[in-house]
Order: structure tokens, then sequence, then C-alpha cells
């Protein structure tokens, strides 16, 4: 079936194929959707190198009410309360789905699901699958899924634009595939295109984790929320490899340790130590590594033994790199791993355009605040496809649209990570800002998506003067009122005002 067969006026197009792209496309059966994404199915997505699980409220000692908590708790001011605890309430029946689709997670000896604990939470509450393999095993489990969904057709393309009817609403996409262009209407899309940690030198993320999908929503007039909120992950492995392999943070819940050369304990003395929220653990990794030293996750001794088992993809790249956990520390660092900000959508993650919608990590719905608990990415993509899916169900029929053609020069992307890496990481400043600022508005302005994202990330962090959650400011180490930030792409880079005598020719 070809992207052109079906009536704009009853199909969704849903962009991206990680975990938020596909439980939307689920969630809107038997309603036709289009699903585009740029690689095949199951590959290129930050969803499949997801190690960690997904948080869900359904031991005996626990309840949504003490999830949504540890939420706000990570979260620095900035969660919304009561977004918290809806998404909380619907862990345990989105397990209870993906069960239901054949997921393979993880059981104790007595048959129950196995709930491991990680860094925040108060309770264990993380299902996984095939140990560290959970992001793999639910991707595979949806990609099977879509497959077996007649209602879903498939298009491999890359997406250079958004259709815009007359009245400004989101009517469809432009697509790029083997150098041909062409549309495919619709009416509503919804982006699903993951986030932005590939703008930095060091990452967890695939490499096309360029915020595409933040500079497609801002170039049609989208409100952004949060952009500075940046979460680094305080334990990439650093061998050398970009993108960097990740040590799972549950490695620390089952009892690893960081340690500088010494042997010295690099969270001595901070509250949580090395179970502390992600932020706080990565500027902790990251002040040692400035003091020069160096930095490694302990596992020797039982946990590293029984890695393959227990941890198998975490064995696997350290059996590349020549480590054996049982019997040597595993070097770290921190590297952007998450982005907390994204499109402002409501609770039926609808952006402020109309028929623009986003799910996962491209979106902020305010679960996360300023800083994201381990595990509930999956979590809220899962529950939000279903808001979103109940939204759509309820539109109606879209307009005819108008053809447009627009040209996107690649960039340096080499030169847009440095810049990242130096000026807009861990630890932030005025001046490092401003240069990142002055650096990245040329690129936004010749047309480069990455340059364009990155700006307005680098633009947000300098215009919050305060240290909270995931952003850090050298120069205001305190926390001041808490608020969101909000802003659009004529708020960072307004057009030049027209002249009569242009607006003549």
């Amino acid at each position: 079936m070809n992207a052109f067969s079906r009536n704009p006026a009853d199909r969704v197009v849903v962009v991206g194929a990680g975990v938020a792209g596909l439980s939307v496309a689920l969630r809107l059966a038997p309603r036709p959707v289009t699903l585009v994404s740029a690689a095949p199915l199951g590959l290129g997505t930050a969803t499949g190198w997801a190690q960690g699980g997904i948080a869900a409220a359904i031991g005996a000692d626990d309840a949504p009410s003490l999830h949504a908590a540890d939420t706000e708790a990570a979260g620095a001011g900035l969660t919304d309360p009561a977004v918290a605890l809806r998404v909380a309430a619907e862990g345990p029946r989105l397990i209870d789905w993906l069960v239901s689709l054949g997921a393979p997670f993880d059981r104790d000896a007595a048959g129950a699901l196995a709930l491991g604990l990680e860094a925040a939470h108060g309770r264990r509450r993380i299902v996984r699958a095939g140990g560290d393999s959970t992001g793999a095993r639910v991707l595979e489990t949806l990609v099977r899924a879509v497959f077996a969904t007649p209602s879903i057709e498939l298009v491999t393309a890359s997406v250079h634009d958004l259709l815009r009817d007359e009245h400004g609403a989101v009517a469809g996409v432009v697509c790029e595939r083997d150098g041909a262009r062409f549309r495919i209407p619709a009416r509503a899309v919804v982006l699903a295109t993951g986030g932005v940690g590939a703008l930095y030198a060091s990452t967890t993320n695939p490499r096309g984790a360029t915020g595409q999908g933040l500079a497609l929503a801002a170039r049609a007039g989208a409100v952004m929320r949060d952009l500075e909120f940046v979460q680094f992950h305080p334990t990439a492995i650093a061998v050398g490899a970009d993108p960097m392999p990740l040590a799972t943070e549950a490695l620390r819940g089952e009892g690893a340790r960081l340690v500088d050369e010494t042997g010295a304990a690099v969270m001595a003395g901070i509250a949580g130590g090395d179970l502390a929220p992600r932020d706080v653990v990565a500027r902790g990794i990251f002040q040692a590594l400035a003091r020069g030293r160096t930095v490694s996750l302990d596992t020797r001794g039982a946990l590293g033994a029984a890695m393959a088992t227990r941890f198998p993809t975490v064995a696997g790249l350290c059996a590349q790199a020549g480590i054996d956990p049982a019997r040597q520390a595993i070097p770290v660092r921190p590297a952007a791993h998450y982005h907390m900000g994204g499109i402002r959508v409501d609770g039926a993650g609808a952006s402020s355009v109309p028929g623009l919608y986003a799910n996962g990590e491209v979106a902020s719905t305010g679960l996360h605040g300023a800083n994201r608990l381990a595990s509930n990415s999956l979590l809220e993509a899962l529950a939000y496809s279903g808001f979103i899916a109940d939204a759509l169900d309820a539109m109606p029929p879209g307009p005819a649209v108008p053809d447009i053609r627009t040209e996107r020069p690649a960039g340096d992307l080499p030169a847009i990570r440095q810049t990242m890496e130096r000026h807009v990481g861990v630890v932030r400043d005025e001046a490092g800002l401003r240069a990142a600022v002055d650096a990245l508005t040329p690129l936004a302005e010749a047309g480069c998506d990455a340059a364009l994202t990155a700006v307005m990330i680098a633009q947000a962090a300098l215009d919050r003067r305060e240290s909270r959650g995931g952003h850090w400011r050298s120069d205001f180490p305190h926390a001041a009122p808490a608020r969101h930030s909000e802003t659009t792409l004529h708020a960072v880079m307004p057009e030049p005002e027209r002249t009569d005598e242009a607006m003549a020719r």
C-alpha cells in the first residue's frame, strides 16, 4: 500500500518508530495510520537501547501515589502533580497490556513479575525484560504487533516539513526517500521523533537524535517548554565509543559503587550517595573528573560475576571493550542521555498548533519536570499513546492542504556537537552559553535543523539564571522560585522587520 492510498480526512501520520510512535499507532487501531520511520522498524531508535526498565507501582508495598511522589521529588519543583499521578496510575494496566502482546518480562521463582530498584525510587517497581535488555524486548514486542495490524501502513522515509492548511493547522508531512520528495496529507500528525542527545559530543543516544521533531514543531509555531533541562546519564562507559555504551543505573541499585582511582567513594558525603537522582550523581562525577580524578563503576565480585545473566547488555559491552566486570572496575563519565524539555503538550498530547501532537521524549508533558526519574520515560510514552488516541478519536476530518517545497542544509554537525558539549553541558555559565548562542545562530538562520534545536536549548539555558535539576549554572548555583520556561522560534530568532521597499518588491 502506498502513502497516498488513504483518505487524508481519515489518516493520522505518526513520525517515529520507537515505543512512543509504535504504541500510538497500535492504540489508534483500527483507525488508519501511516507510520513514517527514517529506518526500518526496530532500528535507529533509542527505545532499543533502553536498559533500565518500566516503572510501575505493582508491588504489594507500592501504590501509584508513592510512585507519583518519587516522580515529583526527582522533578525538582517542576513536575505537575496531577500528571505524575495520572501517569503512575496507568502503570499497572500498561504492563498488563504489554504482557498481552507477548512482552517477555522477567519473573521470580514463583512466576510473578520481578521488580528491580533504581535511584530515587522508594520501592522496587522497575519491570524488566532480559535483565538490562528491556528496551529491545519491548521494541520487538511492539514491532511484531504493528506488523500484525492491518490498519497501520509503513513508510520508510525522512520527514522534512509539516504541511499546513490555510488556517495554520498541521495537515500532513513532506517526506523524502531516495532523493524524491512527496507529501502525505493527514487530519493530524503525531511527532514521536525522540530526543536531542546526539547534539552532544558525548552521548548515549543514536546518531539521529538531533531534535528533528523539535525543529519541525518550532518552524510550525509550536510553543516549546523547559528546553534547558537535559539529563546527563552519570555512567556512560568511557571507552572512546560514539555513541557511548551505557552502564545501567540498575547496577547501582544492586550494589555497584562509584569510586575514583584510589578506591574512594565518589559520592561520599552527598545525600543519597550512589543512589541519588541522576543530576546529582552526574555532577558528582563531573566535578571529580574536573579535579583530575578518574571515575569507575565498581562491580567487582559477585555482581560482576553474575552480570552475564543479570545484565547481559552491559556484560556484552564490557566484553567488547576488554573489561571483565568481575575483576575490573568500569570507567564511566556523564553523557547526554535524555531531554526533559520539548514541545509543550496538554493532557491529550496536543501541542499549541492545531493538528499537531507529540509523544515521548520530544514532548513536554509536565511529568519529568527538571529531572526525569529513572525508568519513567517508557511509561510516559505508553501512557500518552492512549491519551492521544482517545483525543484523535474525537477529531473532525482535516481540510485539504497546499503543497510546499523547502530545503534544509545539513550544517556542520561535529562543530554543533562540540559547541554543545563545551558550553551547554553538565555545568554551564553565562559566558559559555552566550558563546554557544553566537556560534549556533548563523547555522540556524541558514536553515540547519540541528543548529536550530541546539540554539533554542542554549538560549533557554542562558535565560534560566538559577540551578535546578538537569540545569546547573556555576554562576547561579542556587534555586530561584520554581517556574517553567516557554518559548517559540520567533522569540529565539525574530524575523527581521520588512521595510516598505522590501514589501513592495
